[in-house]
């Protein structure tokens, strides 16, 4: 992998710029270290010549120069050169450093230079769903992101938790309540059977647009929802029992649909805990005594405990047209949902001096552990119990949720500021995004009216007008489809339909999840069938099938000389490397070069949050590869040095586009 190429490089030139101009640490300019845009060019480039010019009055190329005088010789480097223009161009050992890639752990001092803020625990909480009806297209985009900024940060050696935060109490589960109790009429005994059938989460989706238009009807029936989140909020039965037993079933079937996505947890963190164990009373003492909120005595906020907002925040998100305030409890005493987050984010940072009861909640299809929190001190499934890991208490939190919640998520990091925590609230990450819509087409192929403008492009769908599109439906869909194109492409699956609706579940998640963080998490996405499932274009399935293809070359070779990927990595030790070094511009070396990017691109993505970086590098590297096997055969080669090298180059991609595909929370099918 490069990155330690990359810290060596910048500690050498740091020590040689202390030494030829007396610079002091903090008189250095960061280090960057580019890629040339040709590899006759250079296999690393340096700009620091250009950052210290005006500094120290010199001209870049004199800098490059006295730079390259006073580094000497760097293992593993074998030239290092000024260009004219002031870049500093390195060189590597190509035959050493491919060598080096297949040790047992080419990565395992990549934890000591990724740039991240901080080495301390990561929480990131991701998906969030409403437990009240089915998991819907735009929660895959936030689980899609959310899961793979935590498989990220621990290809990157950080230690990371991940959280779901069920909102039990919330509107949307007591208008499911409304619904059972005033629409169906049902008890909790009849809810408890029906939630035993299939896809329970698929009847409540329709309840709840049911329950909208009765809203709309007549709006006297908003009391009820009132009422209802009364009880749910204060724990009255039978308002309460039925609305933790929906709860409760439908998170059930949610995890279900994101195991399809590959998709886990360590935390399901329950808001109704929160409430049950008076985090806000914590919370609240501890924003008080910081003088962060205070006592309106007049005006619309008479009697509220509000926060001031700061400058810039959203306006029309303020407690009143002209308001430079947030109201935190209303003067009923009742808590706000800002309230409730913010004690959230405090227990996360682990600033609260409490803690959750935990019950183990299920054993996931990793076989990794879920746990939930409980305010019951019998807890759930067999007792509350301390888990053998402390959640919470992060140094860092990433909190994955739509643009929507942007002015929520800046009141958090205000809150943290005005309590005395100003590093906590600079490590309080809101990791945003934009929403999903449908493209024409797709939206056509899953039984949506579309208008008869031949311009209307996108569709947006509308889960609370029940036109949303089911998580389940899309997978379902998108696997029917890459069934029949497997079943096209190999005769014999027709004799295994288990290995062949296994086959089409890794490529409709691919297909998916590919999609859903391919694209700027600012962009509003389109999601389109055809172009999700392409063999052929910027997609998922294209990125297995290069990992396919490139398993299929080594066997290939393998049957035809006995060479397996064991044995040609032995090779490597005593092979010529004439075929790597005679050619400045060799496409095997580059490649290979390409190919060990992945950690650096890694960490970009953390750097910058935007996890399209790594679907971009990877999708480049599956093309660079497929351009490279055309035209530089490998088992057809007759030279063995450069067969075998070709071969390593093979292996390597296959190897890092597997790696690169996991951190996206996708497989490789064994055929496509």
């Amino acid at each position: 992998m490069i990155l330690p190429v990359h810290q060596e490089l910048r500690s050498r030139v740091r020590d040689a710029l202390v030494k030829l101009y007396g610079l002091a640490p903090d008189q250095l300019p960061d280090i960057v270290v580019q890629s040339p845009p040709r590899r006759a060019m250079g296999d690393l480039g340096i700009t620091v010549a250009f950052e210290l010019a005006r500094t120290l009055r010199k001209a870049p190329k004199t800098i490059a120069a006295e730079l390259i005088d006073a580094l000497g010789s760097i293992d593993g480097i074998s030239d290092v050169v000024a260009a004219p223009n002031g870049y500093v161009n390195i060189f590597l050992r190509r035959a050493a450093f491919t060598r080096r890639l297949f040790s047992p752990d080419p990565g395992a001092d990549r934890a000591s230079v990724v740039s991240t803020p901080t080495r301390g625990k990561a929480i990131v909480e991701h998906t969030a769903i409403n437990p009240n009806k089915a998991a819907h297209i735009g929660h895959l985009r936030n689980a899609a992101l959310g899961d793979t900024l935590a498989r990220v940060l621990r290809f990157l050696d950080l230690p990371v938790e991940v959280q779901n935060y069920i909102d039990d109490t919330g509107v949307q589960v007591a208008d499911v309540v409304v619904g059972f109790e005033q629409l169906e009429r049902m008890s909790c005994d009849d809810v408890a059977a029906l939630a035993d059938q299939p896809r329970f989460d698929h009847y409540c989706w329709d309840l709840y647009a049911a329950v909208t238009r009765w809203y709309h009807e007549d709006e006297t029936r908003l009391e009820h929802r009132t009422r209802t989140l009364h009880d749910l909020e204060h724990g009255s039965d039978p308002s309460a029992a039925l609305g933790a037993l929906i709860a409760d079933r439908i998170v059930r079937c949610h995890l279900a649909t994101l195991a399809r996505m590959n998709i886990e947890y360590d935390l399901l963190t329950r808001e109704s805990d929160i409430l049950h164990l008076r985090f806000w009373a914590r919370a609240f003492e501890v924003l008080q005594k910081a003088g962060a909120i205070h006592l309106a005595e007049s005006g619309p906020q008479a009697g509220c405990w509000v926060m001031p907002i700061e400058d810039g925040a959203e306006a029309g998100e303020r407690s009143g047209p002209k308001s430079s305030t947030k109201v935190i409890v209303r003067s009923n005493s009742t808590v706000t949902y800002v309230g409730k987050d913010i004690a959230y984010q405090f227990w996360k940072f682990g600033l609260l001096g409490c803690d959750f009861r935990y019950a183990p909640h299920s054993i996931q299809r990793s076989g990794h552990p879920l746990w939930t929190t409980t305010s019951n001190a019998s807890g759930a499934a067999g007792g509350a119990r301390q888990p053998e890991i402390r959640f919470g208490s992060a140094s860092s939190v990433y909190n994955v949720i739509d643009t929507r919640q942007s002015y929520l998520q800046q009141l958090l990091a205000q809150a943290l500021d005005a309590a005395g925590r100003p590093q906590e609230a600079a490590r309080s990450t809101h990791v945003s995004y934009e929403m999903v819509a449908l493209s024409r087409q797709t939206a056509e192929a899953l039984g949506f009216a579309i208008g008869a403008d031949a311009n209307q492009r996108v569709v947006e769908v509308s889960g609370r007008k029940g036109l949303g599109v089911k998580a389940d439906d899309l997978l379902d869909r998108l696997a029917d489809a890459a069934r029949s194109e497997v079943a096209a492409r190999h005769d014999d699956l027709a004799q295994d339909p288990a290995e062949t609706n296994r086959i089409a579940g890794i490529i409709a998640c691919a297909a998916i999840r590919y999609f859903m963080i391919k694209y700027s998490r600012g962009k509003l996405i389109a999601f389109d069938i055809d172009e999700a499932l392409s063999f052929e274009g910027e997609s998922g399935p294209y990125l297995q099938y290069a990992a396919v293809r490139a398993t299929n070359i080594l066997r290939k070779l393998a049957d035809a000389e006995g060479t397996d990927e064991k044995a040609l990595v032995a090779a490597l030790n005593d092979l010529s490397d004439t075929p790597l070094t005679t050619d400045p511009e060799s496409e095997t070396w580059s490649l290979i070069l390409e190919a060990s990017r992945l950690d650096e691109v890694a960490d970009q993505s953390i750097r910058s949050l935007e996890l399209s970086v790594l679907a971009k590098y990877a999708f480049n590297l599956a093309q660079q590869f497929n351009a490279f096997y055309h035209r530089a055969p490998v088992v057809a080669e007759s030279d063995r040095a450069t067969r075998l090298w070709r071969a390593a180059a093979v292996l390597h991609v296959r190897n890092q586009l597997t790696r690169a595909l996991s951190l996206m929370g996708c497989e490789v099918p064994p055929r496509m």
